[in-house]
């Protein structure tokens, strides 16, 4: 792909609020405040962001290309707060494409898609630093093209046990008569991606996806688990929910806010054990992809069928393995199970009271907007309860980044079951206290809040 930039820009030059102008495939893109930093401890500036997706524009393409996109904006950096933005902003060139998507809540937008390397450029300067498609192309939004399988390590866990449960994805797979391509997911997990026909719904490919987690977690129970709670949780997630309509994950060659400006890399089978996924990143992956271009070039040559995946989602039903549940935003489904984390289940034959019985003892510890804010709360815990904080795991502390109207705020847990009966502290006060939903409360309620109790 050839792109002809019209503006060297020296990184000394640069000060706030000056402007350059690319030409990109024909297209001038502006790029504003070119050298602010977006990665502070790497001193990558926008600019370089931009030039990396110039740089990999092909393969970027070729993941998030012809796709509805939803724009994860960090205007400040990694470091600063972030949101997501479904509808595409109302200035935009008249060259970029858009496609309007229906969500599960009957609302609509129109999102951005990309088409070439200007478009690329252009997302890049609103701050975007990944690409965030939907498994759909413009020409059919309502059958997805791609069967999605995340693997989402819980703390604690190495590489060489995600790569293990990545090896029975790929067998599995082949036996289904599938072909997985794997990359890096650009933080600690791997992503396997599959090329199907567009034949089947969204709610069928979420059930294929569900029926492939259970399935591995059934050959390897140890190592790997199809279990939604988190609390439930031991060695590496396949999150099934990815492939639920509006969901998206971050594509190949994404850039991922880590410090150090890791990428998610397009990988072989081969690669895939050897590789450390800290080596990919914005100042490493462009001359990878000069030197044996995309990895994933030929992922469209032979799509797949789910009728294997759903014959095997039909037999678990049969034996008693229905549905599994939804993300909460979603309308509850008609065979969904109760949508409840299991320490806040009623156990069987509870008092007429509805007093809870946890099958976990779980305490919330804060909740904060940015995520350094919860865990600085956590340390605040751990100096109270030095004797139980010494004996968590490290997979005892749940940090879920939890979703708001159009941005993340954080959640911290931790599970005492490790902790004896006699040290565990009671549940208190959240530290901090951060109510994501306070400005869309009415303000009588936000009162009845804040009132102090007396």
């Amino acid at each position: 792909m050839q792109l002809a930039c019209r503006a060297a820009y020296p990184r000394t030059m640069a000060s706030r609020g000056e402007k350059i102008v690319l030409e990109v495939s024909g297209r001038e893109v502006t790029v504003t405040n070119p050298s602010k930093i977006y990665f502070p401890e790497a001193g990558i500036t926008k600019l370089e962001v931009v030039q990396y997706y110039l740089a990999v524009a092909e393969g970027a393409l070729r993941g998030a290309g012809g796709r509805p996109n939803v724009l994860v904006r960090y205007a400040d950096g990694i470091h600063g707060e972030f949101f997501y933005q479904k509808r595409a902003p109302e200035k935009r060139p008249d060259w970029i494409e858009v496609a309007e998507i229906r969500f599960p809540s009957g609302r609509t937008a129109f999102e951005v898609v990309p088409r070439d390397a200007a478009s690329l450029a252009w997302i890049a300067n609103l701050g975007c630093l990944e690409l965030h498609p939907h498994p759909v192309r413009i020409s059919d939004l309502e059958h997805p093209d791609e069967l999605r399988v995340d693997l989402d390590p819980m703390p604690g866990i190495e590489w060489k046990q995600i790569v293990e449960v990545a090896r029975v994805v790929q067998q599995l797979l082949g036996e289904l008569g599938l072909v997985g391509w794997p990359k890096t997911s650009g933080s600690r997990g791997v992503h396997v991606n599959v090329r199907i026909h567009t034949r089947w719904s969204f709610s069928q490919t979420r059930r294929a996806a569900l029926a492939l987690a259970r399935e591995v977690e059934r050959r390897a129970p140890k190592l790997a688990t199809s279990k939604w709670w988190k609390e439930e949780r031991h060695g590496v997630f396949l999150d099934y929910n990815q492939n639920a309509k509006d969901r998206t994950v971050a594509s190949a060659y994404s850039v991922r806010p880590k410090p150090d400006a890791r990428v998610s890399a397009p990988l072989t089978w081969d690669e895939l054990d050897a590789c450390e996924p800290g080596e990919f990143t914005l100042r490493t992956m462009p001359a990878r992809f000069a030197a044996i271009g995309d990895r994933h070039e030929r992922m469209s040559d032979s799509p797949g069928s789910l009728e294997a995946l759903l014959e095997l989602s039909a037999r678990q039903e049969a034996e008693g393995e229905g549905d599994a549940p939804w993300p909460p935003h979603y309308i509850k489904q008609a065979d969904e199970p109760p949508r409840v984390q299991p320490s806040k289940r009623r156990a069987a034959g509870a008092s007429p009271t509805g007093r809870r019985v946890s099958s976990k003892p779980l305490v919330e510890i804060g909740r904060a907007r940015a995520k350094k804010d919860a865990l600085l709360g956590l340390e605040r815990w751990k100096a109270r309860h030095p004797e139980a904080a010494a004996r968590l795991e490290e997979a005892d502390v749940l940090v879920d980044s939890m979703r708001g109207r159009s941005s993340t705020w954080t959640r911290v847990r931790v599970n005492l079951e490790h902790v004896p009966e006699e040290l565990r502290p009671p549940q208190e006060p959240l530290d901090p206290d951060y109510d994501p939903w306070r400005r869309f409360r009415p303000p009588s309620e936000k009162a009845e809040r804040t009132a102090p109790k007396r």
